[in-house]
């Protein structure tokens, strides 16, 4: 049945009442929402707020993490989000430098790793710390000579706690301080016998020259020589030794510890040069008819194979090896004439064509044995009265004694 203008009106009024009701709280919902910052859904001042509206996890994270929350917003504070990001940003830079000053401070160290081990190790390096296999075996130990106490008096010497026999010329008495020599003998360095007798004509190799002319000398026994305690080793424990008589040398009271020089002949000569590699101790070292290579000797050096020694064995004794090292005046000299070691003379001689401090003086004239006194005669000339230029030997002063002898110039 149709309905009443009465139930219309009725019906207008009730949804009417329900229209009003509505508009109402949508008007109080947006009031609300002014109050909090904007209507439902308008986006927040990107210059006050980081991201969106916190919930409560979220807010406590934030502050865990040290930012500020806006509270009218609820909204992580923009100032504090850049403030957090500019500190970040400065620790992410000092742990990046710190990075790369680590980075610097090991690429330096590799480099001076890699610039020592490029450069050329000395013998001084090498023989650190080695310990020789080999073991000579011993010849018949015989007892130390008795030159006449008015040429030679005993003068011990320690070397690595051991004490060695040396002779030394006595004392001139004269208040003065005089140049002095520590001479090794050629064959079997380590031992002495008649050493203050000059030899025949044409083979003195005793170079009593030296003395004769007034310089201080000095004759050790190694280890091993003699009846000395030790064990022969051939040019390497040696070493020690003739450093260790030069120091005891050094402070008798007649004797100029700058002025103390080192020579030796044939395999004294030999070992000669090896201490000049090792030690810059000698005022000039004079290495008369040495070798370059220890096998050069062959067998008959220690009753030893060399070749068939570790390489090491050999390099240490060696002087070709070594010429690099070479830190105070040193003259390689043999003669000319056979028999010698010109070879090997020739050979040391080009390796070591370009050091400032290595002479090399093949003598015309000479032999391996003739060499010794004319040498001799004209070193100690100089340690005497030195020259202007101070100590310099030439070809041309040993070659104008010749074998018979003659003025030292």
């Amino acid at each position: 049945m149709p309905a009443s203008h009465t139930q219309w009106n009725s019906l207008s009024r009730v949804i009417a009442f329900a229209m009003g009701g509505a508009f109402l709280v949508w008007m109080l919902w947006g009031q609300l929402a002014r109050m909090q910052g904007g209507a439902p859904g308008a986006a927040r001042d990107q210059s006050v707020c980081y991201g969106g509206k916190l919930g409560t996890a979220g807010r406590e994270k934030a502050m865990e993490e040290g930012y500020e929350i806006n509270r009218r917003y609820d909204c992580i504070s923009r100032a504090s989000y850049d403030a957090m990001q500019a500190q970040q940003a400065q620790r992410t830079a000092e742990q990046r430098r710190r990075q790369l000053d680590e980075e610097l401070a090991a690429r330096r160290q590799a480099d001076r790793a890699q610039a020592a081990a490029a450069a050329p190790q000395t013998l001084a390096d090498a023989r650190r710390g080695f310990i020789t296999q080999v073991r000579a075996e011993p010849g018949r130990p015989h007892p130390l000579p008795q030159p006449p106490a008015t040429l030679y008096e005993r003068s011990d010497y320690v070397s690595n706690g051991q004490t060695l026999a040396a002779f030394v010329t006595p004392s001139p008495k004269d208040r003065q301080l005089h140049p002095a020599i520590v001479w090794l003998t050629g064959g079997d360095s380590n031992s002495l016998d008649d050493f203050w007798v000059r030899g025949p004509a044409g083979n003195d190799q005793s170079a009593q020259a030296f003395r004769e002319a007034g310089v201080v000398m000095m004759f050790p026994t190694l280890r091993g020589g003699n009846r000395n305690p030790g064990q022969r080793e051939l040019g390497l424990g040696e070493v020690d030794d003739v450093i260790a008589a030069a120091e005891h040398l050094a402070k008798l009271p007649y004797v100029d510890p700058r002025r103390i020089y080192l020579g030796g002949h044939s395999t004294g000569g030999t070992l000669a040069l090896l201490v000049a590699e090792t030690s810059p101790r000698f005022a000039a070292v004079l290495a008369l008819g040495p070798v370059g290579e220890v096998g050069d000797y062959g067998a008959a050096y220690g009753r030893i194979d060399w070749r068939a020694l570790p390489p090491q064995e050999q390099a240490l004794r060696s002087p070709a090896r070594w010429l690099d090292s070479i830190r105070s005046p040193t003259y390689l000299i043999e003669g000319q004439k056979p028999p010698g070691n010109l070879s090997s003379l020739t050979s040391l001689c080009q390796k070591a064509a370009r050091h400032p401090m290595v002479r090399c003086l093949p003598v015309p004239g000479h032999d391996h044995y003739t060499l010794v006194d004319a040498v001799a005669r004209v070193a100690a000339a100089q340690m005497l009265i030195p020259s202007e230029r101070g100590f310099d030997l030439r070809v041309d002063q040993l070659t104008a004694l010749g074998q018979a002898g003659g003025a030292v110039r």
